[in-house]
């Protein structure tokens, strides 16, 4: 009879640990996530940004080294990524695969314009940048229009603003809900042995050592459950950059080595702190309390 209990108590022991972990490890794996996120927004941001065009429309009338010269200061410049010219030809078969039929045969002629597209680096795609740049472009006498999405850039930086601080928010918020979740599930951990704590108690142990094994024990729990969120995280974030190459997310190993050192000490310093206030509550209990 005595061996049946002991088993049932173990199971449940056993249950209440794989639990604790099991908390641990999913809180700490989203915050992760969360994390991975904040670390890639303004790569993801700077990604978009880079994507809109500057179109340099050329003058017929403009020599070829005049627009060498203009390729190769645009080239140059500081606020350039990359640069492509594209000749009316090339303009002209890019609509009749648009199309699909040729719209030459229609005007006799080909009315498009030699161009330059710009693509420019993140940190310039802005209202005013791209004002000065097209006033620059457009006070050479071979340039006949600038045109660029303003509209879109002016969307693209307000929604990235507002997108930075709700996830701000988002992460105080799910942080203090991570804390929580781990504190509760250390303490229900650590409520299935009040009744020893109360023992030890009463036949003069200290605090202090009463405190230590469970200590222990909830920080060992917090790190396997730490790394199996690293472990989670990082399959994630393989996959991710198999899937974007483009967004180059391993590009950083320093911050994302950082991160994870930071999601790994969260699982040991959470753990440490629910369970060191857990155990105090239950050590300052009185005995007839410990029944509710």
């Amino acid at each position: 009879m005595s061996s049946s209990f002991e088993r049932h108590q173990k199971r449940r022991l056993i249950s209440s640990y794989f639990s604790v972990v099991l908390s641990i490890a999913l809180v700490l794996f989203l915050l992760g996530l969360l994390g991975m996120l904040i670390l890639n927004a303004k790569k993801v941001s700077d990604h978009f940004k880079e994507q809109v065009v500057v179109t340099i429309y050329l003058k017929d009338s403009a020599k070829e080294v005049e627009t060498e010269q203009l390729k190769k200061s645009l080239a140059m410049a500081d606020y350039v990524k990359s640069t492509e010219y594209v000749s009316k030809e090339q303009a002209a078969e890019f609509m009749n695969s648009e199309n699909g039929e040729d719209f030459m045969d229609f005007v006799g002629y080909n009315p498009l314009q030699n161009s330059i597209d710009v693509h420019l680096k993140a940190d310039y795609v802005t209202s005013e940048h791209l004002d000065k740049i097209s006033e620059e472009a457009l006070n050479k006498d071979f340039v006949e229009e600038v045109t660029y999405d303003n509209d879109l850039v002016n969307l693209m930086n307000n929604n990235v603003k507002k997108i930075s601080f709700w996830i701000l928010i988002i992460s105080s918020i799910f942080t203090l809900i991570a804390v929580l979740l781990i504190n509760s599930s250390i303490r229900l951990a650590v409520y299935s042995k009040r009744f020893t704590i109360k023992t030890m108690q009463m036949v003069g142990a200290t605090k202090q050592f009463i405190r230590r094994p469970f200590i222990w024990k909830s920080v060992r729990l917090g790190i396997v459950g730490a790394v199996l969120a690293l472990i989670g995280m990082g399959i994630v974030l393989y996959y991710l950059n198999k899937t974007f190459i483009e967004l180059n997310l391993l590009s950083n190993p320093v911050l994302i080595t950082f991160l994870f050192i930071i999601i790994f000490a969260l699982g040991i310093v959470i753990t440490w702190i629910s369970t060191h206030f857990a155990t105090q509550r239950f050590l300052n209990l009185k005995t007839d309390d410990l029944y509710y």
